[in-house]
C-alpha cells in the first residue's frame, strides 16, 4: 500500500465543496474573492485550476451563468424592453388598514450606452473608435538645412 504521509493538502478541504464555490463563480465574485473566502492565495487558487479539472470545471461552469445573465441584461437595455411593476399602498380606512396592489406596465427605453458597447465588441471593424488609415504613395523626405541654405542663397542674389 503506497499511502502518503503528512499534512493533507489544503484543497482535500474543499474539493466536497466544489458546489458552493460554484456558487460563489455564479454570483459573480472573482478569483480573488473566491481565494480570500477559501482562506488561499490566488496563486494557490490559479494553481489548482490547472492541478484539479474538477476545480476549474466548478469555477467555469459558475462564471458562465452569470456571464451570461449579464449578457443577456446588456443585449435588453440595448433593446429597450417592457416590464410590469406592481407598486402596493397601505390605506387606513376607519381604523382598518388596507393594502392596494396597482399593476403597471412600463417600458424601459434602449440605453445608448449599452448599444456602442454592444457594436464596439460584436462589430470591431465597424464600430470601434480606431480607425485604420492606408495610405499608399510615397512620402518625400525633405532635408530642411538643404532647403533653407538655398533660400538664403536666392535672397542674397536678389540683392
Amino acid at each position: 500500500m503506497n499511502k502518503k504521509m503528512g499534512r493533507p493538502s489544503k484543497y482535500e478541504k474543499w474539493k466536497d465543496k466544489l458546489i458552493q464555490i460554484e456558487g460563489w463563480a455564479k454570483e459573480g465574485l472573482t478569483d480573488e474573492q473566491i481565494a480570500h473566502k477559501m482562506n488561499i492565495g490566488i496563486r494557490t487558487l490559479y494553481e489548482w485550476k490547472v492541478k484539479f479539472p474538477e476545480f476549474s470545471q466548478s469555477l467555469k461552469k459558475g462564471k458562465e451563468v452569470s456571464d451570461y445573465e449579464v449578457e443577456r441584461t446588456l443585449f435588453n437595455r440595448a433593446l429597450g424592453y417592457e416590464y410590469e411593476e406592481t407598486k402596493i399602498t397601505e390605506e387606513l380606512k376607519d381604523g382598518v388598514a388596507s393594502k392596494k396592489i396597482e399593476k403597471s406596465k412600463k417600458k424601459l427605453a434602449p440605453d445608448t450606452t449599452a448599444i456602442i458597447f454592444w457594436l464596439k465588441n460584436r462589430k470591431p471593424e465597424v464600430w470601434r473608435d480606431k480607425k485604420e488609415i492606408a495610405h499608399s504613395g510615397e512620402l518625400e523626405v525633405v532635408d530642411k538645412k538643404a532647403l533653407y541654405d538655398k533660400y538664403l542663397s536666392d535672397e542674397n542674389e536678389q540683392d
